[in-house]
C-alpha cells in the first residue's frame, strides 16, 4: 500500500438532536491513505464522541502506537465493522452493543476481524474488547488470519448472531499461537467474557431475556438484551428507536380515522433516519414518504414545501437539466453527435442551444420549453418527422425530408420567433396557429417554400380546429370530443372496454383499480377515487374499496383491526383483539 493514494468515499452527515451524538460511516473496504498519520487523524476525526455510526465502521491500517481509546464511546453500527490490517494489540469496542449489518462486507459479514499483525515482528491484535456485543441482526461473523488472536473461538456466537443457521460464522482456532493463548487464558479477566441473552433465556422468551426465567423476557422490540421487561428497558432496538422507547415503526405520517374510513395526516407523525424517529430530516437529506434520504430515487424529484424537501412522484419523466451546445461541458461542441448524445438521454431542460447533425444514430431526447433555438442542420432519411422532440423555441435548418412536426406537447414558445422554410415535403404547418403559442406580443413566425397547402393533407378528423402537428389522432392541437392522454378520441370507455373510465369534461379518466369492472351497458364508476365505485372488486371499508381491510393500519392511538363479512364489507374486530 506504500506510495499509493487512493480516494476514500465519506458519507457525511451532521449529529442529529437525537439524544445520542450520530456520526457517519465509511465504504472504502481495504483502500487506505499513503499517510499513515492521515489515516488515523481521519479515524479519530470521525468517531470521538460518537455512539452510533451511520454506515460501516472501518478500521484499517492503525499501527501498533495509536491511541483508540475513542472508540469507547461507539454503542451501534447499521452498516458492518471491518478491522483489518492493524498492528494494534487491543481493540477497545467495549461498549458496542449491536452491529446491524444493513450493509455486509463482501455481501456475507457484518464483523470481518482479519490479518491484524505484522509479518515481520510480533505485533498484532491480541484481544477483541467486544465484551457488550450482543446483537448481530444480519450477516455473519469472520475472524480470521489474526497471528496473535487469542479466545475469538470461545465466544457464544451463536447467541450473538440472530440467525446463526442461515449466516456464516468463520471463528477458528488460532492453531498458530494455541500455547500461548493456553497460558494467557488462565490470566485473562472475566470482565472481558461477553453477556449471553438469548441461548439461555426461558422457552416462553421470543427474543433476548436478562434472566432465566418467565418473568425475565425482555420486550419483542428489543436487540442485544435488556435490564427489564419494557420497550425503555431496551439495550439497543431491533427496529427503531422512538424517543427511548423501541418501536415497529416510526408515527406514520398518516393515521385511519375509523370514522370516515379514511387515511388522515397524523400531527404526531415522524420520519425515519437509520433506526430513529425523528421529527425532521438532517439539512442534507429529503423526506421520501416517511424517511430520511439521501436523494430521491429515479422516479421521483424533489420539491420543496412548508420548508421541508421531500420526494414526489414524477407526472412524466423527471426533471433532468442538461449543458447545451457551446456552454460548460459542451463548450468545445459544435453540434450533437455520436460523442455527446448520450448527455442528452431524457433532458428536460436544456441550458444553452442545441445543433443538431444527426446520419447514422437514432437520438431519443425528450426537451421542455427551455431552449435558446434549434439548429437541424441534416437528418435521417428514415426519420421522416421531429418527434423525438417535444418542445422547442426556434427551428432553423436545411434538411428537406421532413413531412411532418410533431411537436405534440408544445404548449408555449416563451420568446424569440418562429422561422421554418424550405421544407419541401413538409406538411400540417398550415393548420398551427401560432400565434397561439407565443407568449410575448413581439414574436413573429415565418413559415414558407414548404410543401403547399394545396395538397390538402388534412388533420385527422378527431382534431378540433385549432389544429395539428401530424397524422394521426395523437398529434392534435386539441380534440373536438374527448382525450385519452394524448390521444383524441370519440368517446370514453363508460360502458364498454377492458379498462371503464369516466368523462371529467372532455377528458377521459380511468376508473380506481379498486372498482369492479362492470357487465356491458352498466357504468363501472362515476368519478375518481375508490369511494365513487359502482362495485367494489375485493372488498369495502365504509364507503371505500380497498384491497385489503385494514389488518394493522396505525390509528390514533392504536392499530386498526378489521375482519371481513360474507358480503365483503369490512367491520371492528372486537375492542379486546390486539392482532386481529
Amino acid at each position: 500500500m506504500a506510495g499509493t493514494v487512493r480516494v476514500l468515499l465519506y458519507l457525511i452527515s451532521p449529529p442529529l438532536s437525537l439524544g445520542v451524538p450520530v456520526c457517519p460511516g465509511t465504504e472504502n473496504k481495504l483502500s487506505t491513505l499513503s499517510d499513515l498519520e492521515q489515516q488515523y487523524r481521519t479515524l479519530r476525526k470521525y468517531y470521538e464522541n460518537c455512539e452510533v455510526v451511520m454506515g460501516n465502521l472501518e478500521i484499517t491500517s492503525i499501527d501498533r502506537s495509536r491511541d483508540l481509546t475513542f472508540l469507547r464511546s461507539i454503542r451501534e453500527v447499521t452498516g458492518y465493522v471491518l478491522v483489518a490490517l492493524n498492528q494494534f494489540d487491543y481493540l477497545p469496542l467495549e461498549n458496542l452493543r449491536i452491529i446491524r449489518g444493513t450493509k455486509l462486507y463482501e455481501d456475507r459479514y457484518s464483523l470481518a476481524i482479519f490479518l491484524n499483525y505484522r509479518r515481520d515482528g510480533n505485533f498484532g491484535l491480541r484481544k477483541l474488547g467486544l465484551k457488550n456485543l450482543t446483537e448481530i441482526l444480519s450477516g455473519g461473523v469472520y475472524v480470521d488470519q489474526n497471528k496473535f488472536l487469542c479466545h475469538a473461538d470461545t465466544i457464544h456466537w451463536q447467541d450473538i448472531v440472530k440467525n446463526p443457521r442461515t449466516h456464516p460464522l468463520v471463528v477458528p482456532t488460532n492453531s498458530s499461537f494455541k500455547l500461548h493463548c493456553v497460558r494467557y487464558r488462565r490470566k485473562s479477566n472475566v470482565l472481558f467474557c461477553p453477556t449471553v441473552t438469548k441461548t439461555v433465556c426461558a422457552e416462553q422468551c421470543d427474543g433476548r431475556c436478562f434472566g432465566p426465567y418467565v418473568s425475565d423476557c425482555c420486550h419483542r422490540e428489543c436487540a442485544g438484551g435488556c435490564y427489564g421487561p419494557k420497550d425503555t428497558d431496551c439495550f439497543a432496538c431491533t427496529n427503531f428507536n422512538d424517543s427511548g422507547a423501541c418501536v415497529t415503526q416510526c408515527p406514520q405520517p398518516f393515521v385511519y380515522n375509523p370514522t370516515s374510513f379514511q387515511l388522515e395526516h397524523n400531527p404526531r407523525a415522524k420520519y425515519t433516519y437509520g433506526a430513529f424517529c425523528v421529527k425532521k430530516c438532517p439539512h442534507n437529506f429529503v423526506v421520501d414518504h416517511s424517511s430520511c434520504v439521501r436523494a430521491c430515487p429515479s422516479n421521483k424529484m424533489e420539491v420543496e414545501e412548508n420548508r421541508i424537501k421531500m420526494c414526489i412522484p414524477c407526472t412524466d419523466i423527471c426533471p433532468k437539466a442538461c449543458d447545451g451546445i457551446g456552454t460548460a461541458s459542451l463548450q468545445a461542441a459544435q453540434t450533437v453527435d455520436s460523442s455527446n448524445i448520450d448527455k442528452f438521454v431524457n433532458c428536460t431542460k436544456i441550458n444553452g442551444n442545441l445543433v443538431v447533425s444527426v446520419t447514422h444514430y437514432n437520438l431519443c431526447v425528450c426537451l421542455c420549453p427551455h431552449l435558446g433555438y434549434l439548429n437541424i442542420q441534416s437528418w435521417p432519411d428514415n426519420m421522416t418527422d421531429l418527434s423525438v422532440f417535444s418542445n422547442l423555441a426556434t427551428i432553423g435548418g436545411r434538411q428537406q425530408g421532413i413531412s411532418s412536426l410533431q411537436f405534440q406537447s408544445l404548449r408555449e414558445i416563451s420568446a424569440g420567433n418562429v422561422h421554418i422554410t424550405e421544407n419541401s415535403q413538409l406538411c400540417y404547418y398550415n393548420t398551427v396557429n401560432w400565434t397561439r403559442l407565443f407568449r410575448a406580443a413581439n414574436q413573429n413566425f415565418l413559415v414558407r417554400d414548404n410543401r403547399t397547402a394545396k395538397e390538402r393533407m388534412v388533420c385527422d378528423a378527431l382534431c378540433s380546429d385549432a389544429g395539428c402537428w401530424g397524422p394521426g389522432p395523437d398529434q392534435c392541437m386539441s380534440c373536438r370530443y374527448f382525450s385519452r392522454g394524448r390521444t383524441c378520441v370519440d368517446t370514453c370507455n363508460l360502458y364498454e372496454g377492458d379498462i371503464r373510465e369516466y368523462a371529467n369534461g372532455s377528458v377521459c379518466v380511468e376508473c380506481d383499480a379498486q372498482c369492479e369492472r362492470a357487465d356491458d351497458e352498466s357504468l363501472t364508476c362515476h368519478g375518481p377515487g375508490p369511494d365513487h365505485c359502482v362495485k367494489c372488486l375485493h372488498f369495502k371499508d365504509g364507503p371505500n374499496c380497498v384491497e385489503k381491510c385494514p389488518d394493522g393500519l396505525q390509528g390514533a392511538n392504536s392499530f386498526i383491526f378489521k375482519y371481513a363479512e360474507i358480503n365483503n364489507e369490512c367491520h371492528p374486530c372486537h375492542a379486546n383483539c390486539t392482532q386481529g
